[in-house]
């Protein structure tokens, strides 16, 4: 029997997983993404079954498009995405209600007033289709984290007036993670308002271009998302902003095959230490949320799985880059309990969301 927790290691007190049994029973069948997206895996009428809460869904309001589209930063999936697609997505993989949020860059390009205009822009956007499907759809509002007031007064808008579901961040803005102090007031008072924090990676300015031909979403993505979740432990803002909710995308990018390495830093680095003690390094990470968005595989929910309990992980597609029903074949072919399987599915993002 495969023992997946190293032996003497800071993880060995952490209960065993039941989908484990599940996975080593079939083999571990899907470890890769394309191995878990055969129709054999996942009868189409149990499909029909399902009652999905998807946090990690990508679209674009057509004057955010538009602005993209002038300073060429527009990718294929932005300028193809239309309603009816997202709709057939959902309802092929029984996506009963999805939390929408545009991805990278977001709200961080041109100067002050069009970062604000394209947040206004966006979250506006979402607003309406919330209020056009409201049992369908909810949205994280997109805020211009660049210009602190900005921020703060788009945050008090999309909450207060568009009712938000709660805030999209990338994980870096011009070389700055979400635990720069530049950043404070917002986290401040995001955690004032005990608000649900989504993050999408995004490609920070050292590391573009690195490979020719090799996008930033390849690898940087998951390498940026464990670099904002490192700024926000040892910059002392997870510890003061307890009552944010942490999402983070692709089941925390490289964060869970790293995690010795943060749980040593503070003996390495004293300073680091007086921010955030070694102990409190892991209750700290399993505090937050994570998403399965490309992420519904062995490779990297086993090692998400060993660090957090299921109830911390939440239902994400990253549509359109990737489709609902490649993620739910992908979450089947793992062998989780019916309990566990719908905690992931739908009842995590429920009780996060305050719908429970």
């Amino acid at each position: 029997m495969l023992n997946t927790t190293p032996p003497n290691s800071c993880l060995q007190c952490q209960p065993r997983r039941h989908f484990l049994t599940g996975l080593l029973a079939t083999g571990a069948a899907a470890v890769l993404p394309s191995c878990a997206t055969s129709s054999k895996d996942a009868p189409m009428p149990l499909l029909a079954k399902r009652a999905l809460v998807d946090v990690h869904h990508h679209v674009w309001a057509p004057g955010f498009l538009k602005e993209l589209e002038a300073r060429k930063l527009a990718e294929p999936p932005a300028r193809n995405w239309s309603l009816n697609k997202t709709l057939d997505d959902m309802a092929q993989a029984g996506v009963t209600y999805t939390l929408t949020s545009p991805t990278t860059p977001a709200a961080s390009f041109g100067d002050v007033a069009t970062m604000r205009s394209m947040a206004r822009v966006s979250n506006e956007s979402g607003a309406q289709l919330a209020r056009d499907y409201p049992s369908q759809f909810g949205f994280f509002a997109t805020l211009p984290m660049l210009d602190v007031d900005g921020a703060l007064a788009e945050i008090a808008y999309s909450c207060d007036v568009l009712k938000a579901n709660g805030i999209a961040m990338l994980t870096s803005y011009n070389g700055k993670w979400l635990g720069d102090k530049a950043f404070a007031p917002i986290m401040d008072e995001i955690n004032r308002r005990k608000l649900v924090v989504y993050t999408h990676p995004s490609n920070t300015q050292c590391c573009n271009n690195l490979q020719e031909g090799v996008p930033g979403s390849t690898i940087e993505f998951a390498t940026d998302t464990t670099r904002t979740i490192t700024s926000l432990l040892f910059s002392g803002t997870a510890t003061r902003c307890k009552d944010i909710k942490f999402i983070f995308s692709h089941a925390g990018g490289t964060m869970p095959f790293l995690v010795e390495r943060l749980v040593m830093l503070p003996k390495l680095n004293p300073n680091f230490g007086k921010i955030l003690p070694t102990d409190q390094v892991l209750p700290t990470l399993r505090s937050f949320y994570y998403d399965t968005a490309q992420a519904s595989h062995p490779g990297a929910l086993l090692s998400l799985l060993n660090l957090v309990d299921v109830s911390q992980v939440v239902f994400g597609t990253y549509f359109p880059y990737r489709t609902s029903l490649d993620h739910v074949k992908g979450l089947m072919a793992m062998g989780f309990s019916m309990n566990d399987l719908t905690a992931i599915e739908s009842r995590n993002a429920q009780r996060l969301l305050g719908r429970a």
